[in-house]
């Protein structure tokens, strides 16, 4: 699993600032930080040879003429030679480095890209909730590094990054999860199956947001940023036309055995927990599946009820299923957790991280079912309500008050002096799952246990070599070789430290290492 986020960006000193400029600056600004001590080297290019984004996981293959430009996500960027200019009198250190970045692939096995106009980090592969928690906070720790150094370059107006989904003028902007499964599962039994799931689980892993509607219409407060932006079942698009279930079918992985989910409808989450639950929870519900376990409380009208249950942060809003039974979001949740807790029961258990996910969904839907607050310390959308409903109460606020977006807004900005959220962390009121040196090191080393770690490494260890690079492949172009080396990284599960490990500290060059890897003499652990 891993995730991708999208952050919201702003240049407060220049309020007409061209935001893919200003997300350009952003990915060349961590470029730079990454060039000390590597010459005029930052991380690898994207290779985009096996991008598929027009591929349908319903049985077709969309026409581009046919397809919404922001959906071409198979082509780089293009910025004009005066948005150019705009980039290149910054963060960039010395007279060689004339390229601009718009896309990077790091040494911890992530991407850092522009997508559209907005910053976009997109997290490494890995096995397990908690990692899925510490790789998307590593990718927070990157762009606050980016934030930092163009505040203090000469000469740029600092920019502020936020992790949120919204401008709450009608643009919004993702953060996404992607889930390897099997293909031999059929996708309709997916769809069918997530959709309850997806339309209840902003109970717990809603950002929260002040405002009513896709253009901010009416005041009030919601769990999701994004529910009011969906508006079909099942679909292709991903910024227009918004589908609960997204049928991109691009695996970045062996196409006959795999398809890789791409769930579009999460908020960006700071709390841990929420994020913890949210890629915990949709696992589980994804084994049920595969297993033909899964419960099927089918909605009548799945887009309306999303946006129901979210515009109702009382919980009592009452969803009407297919059969004509009126239950609650939380009902719903609970269904698929007694699903899940009987399938790991019937197994033995489950790991430590599927039991700790099991006990927190089960104690938050109790928690919630008697006082939402009380969950301030675990959830995003209770802490955003506690704070704001304190607001509220001091200077008799209506939920109109300008004042109150601000509040939301700063909420997810990601200067932690500034913050809300960082701010609350600080002082204990919420929770944390992972330590700030673990988070630290995510930023700089990829996960150990899965392909992210050959990437990573082979970024980190051969950075002159390395010409580009994807999820599903590495290029190397090597002195030797009149042609570019393809190492194709197609399974997910394989490219682990426990295989490779001993190659790359065995080897000296890329040379040896490439020579090595594609059958030649195993290296001597000597030094």
């Amino acid at each position: 699993m891993g995730t991708e986020t999208e952050y919201g960006i702003i240049a407060p000193g220049i309020p007409d600032a061209n935001a893919t400029v200003l997300s350009t600056q952003v990915v060349n600004a961590y470029a730079a930080t990454l060039r000390e001590g590597l010459g005029n080297l930052a991380g690898t290019r994207w290779d985009y040879t096996d991008e598929a984004p027009l591929s349908d996981a319903r049985g077709w293959q969309l026409g581009r003429a046919a397809a919404d430009p922001s959906q071409l996500t198979d082509q780089p960027p293009v910025l004009t030679a005066e948005q150019v200019a705009m980039v290149d009198q910054g963060p960039i250190d010395s007279p060689e480095d004339t390229a601009v970045l718009m896309n990077l692939v790091l040494g911890n096995g992530a991407r850092l890209y522009v997508d559209h106009a907005h910053p976009e980090y997109s997290s490494p592969e890995v096995t397990s909730p908690l990692d899925a928690v510490r790789w998307d906070r590593a990718g927070d720790v990157v762009v606050q590094c980016a934030m930092e150094r163009i505040a203090r370059t000469p000469g740029f107006s600092p920019v502020i990054l936020y992790k949120n989904n919204t401008d709450s003028k009608s643009v919004s902007y993702g953060s996404h999860e992607n889930y390897l499964v099997p293909r031999s599962v059929p996708f309709g039994k997916i769809a069918a199956a997530l959709i309850p799931f997806f339309v209840t689980r902003q109970v717990i892993c809603g950002a929260g947001r002040v405002g009513i509607g896709a253009l901010n219409q009416s005041p009030g407060f919601q769990l999701s940023q994004r529910a009011d932006f969906f508006e079909n079942e099942v679909g292709l698009e991903t910024t227009v036309r918004r589908p609960i279930i997204n049928t991109r079918d691009e695996p970045h992985a062996v196409a006959e055995k795999y398809r890789r989910l791409h769930v579009i409808i999460g908020d960006a989450n700071l709390s841990e927990v929420s994020n913890f639950l949210k890629l915990g929870t949709t696992s589980l519900v994804l084994a049920l599946i595969e297993n033909e376990l899964a419960p099927i409380p089918e909605i009548a009208e799945p887009v309306r009820e999303l946006q129901a249950v979210s515009h109702d942060p009382s919980l009592r809003h009452l969803v009407t299923l297919a059969d004509g039974r009126r239950v609650t979001a939380l009902d719903v949740q609970e269904i698929y957790l007694e699903a899940a807790r009987s399938a790991v029961d019937l197994q033995g258990g489950g790991d430590e991280q599927t039991a700790a996910v099991l006990r927190r969904w089960e104690s938050l839907i109790s928690t919630l079912r008697t006082d939402p607050m009380d969950a301030a310390q675990q959830l995003d959308w209770v802490a955003k309500l506690k704070v704001l409903e304190a607001y509220r109460d001091r200077d008799s606020l209506e939920w109109k008050d300008p004042r109150l977006a601000l509040i939301d807004l700063q909420y997810a900005d990601l200067r932690p002096a500034k913050g809300i959220h960082y701010r609350l962390a600080a002082r204990g009121a919420m929770e944390r799952l992972v330590s700030e040196e673990d988070v630290l090191a995510a930023a700089s080393n990829p996960p150990r246990d899965t392909r992210a770690y050959f990437r990573g490494r082979c970024i980190s260890s051969f950075p002159k070599e390395v010409v580009g690079a994807s999820w599903d492949s590495i290029i190397f172009e090597l002195p030797s070789q009149r042609r570019l080396q393809r190492i194709q990284t197609r399974e997910p599960l394989r490219g682990t430290a426990a295989l490779t490990e001993r190659l790359f500290d065995g080897s000296r060059t890329a040379e040896e290492f490439v020579s090595r890897l594609q059958g030649g003499p195993e290296p001597s652990m000597a030094p």
